[in-house]
């Protein structure tokens, strides 16, 4: 078995302007369902939590500061997931079922790197 994050990138804005509250209740949902089926079948290794769409960056030699988290990019990250999978695959699999995935939004499935 393998662990993976799954790095959650969506632009709020556009992603949940038009929802209703019922929709953001609905999606809500979704995303609970699919996290307990991830969990049922022993794949959550670390639930992450949502991040706020504030915070700074730090950048280069100089130690730049600017406000963040990504000023270059519309869609950031929204939260994490660590997941433990038989292989790349199969945390592909899992993670074409993301609710975000409606809104238009990604899911990055990253590796650990090991020694």
């Amino acid at each position: 078995m393998a662990n993976f994050m799954y790095l959650f990138r969506a632009n709020p804005a556009e992603a949940y302007r038009s929802l209703s509250p019922e929709q953001m209740q609905q999606l809500t949902q979704k995303w609970m369902n699919w996290r307990e089926t991830l969990e049922k079948k022993g794949h959550i290794k670390q639930l992450g939590e949502r991040l706020d769409g504030s915070g700074k960056v730090v950048r280069g030699k100089a130690k730049a500061v600017t406000d963040g988290p990504y000023v270059e990019v519309k869609d950031f990250i929204q939260g994490y997931m660590v997941v433990n999978t038989s292989d790349v695959e199969q945390a592909l699999a899992l993670a074409k079922d993301c609710p975000i995935l409606e809104s238009d939004g990604s899911v990055e499935i990253r590796p650990f790197f090991s020694m």
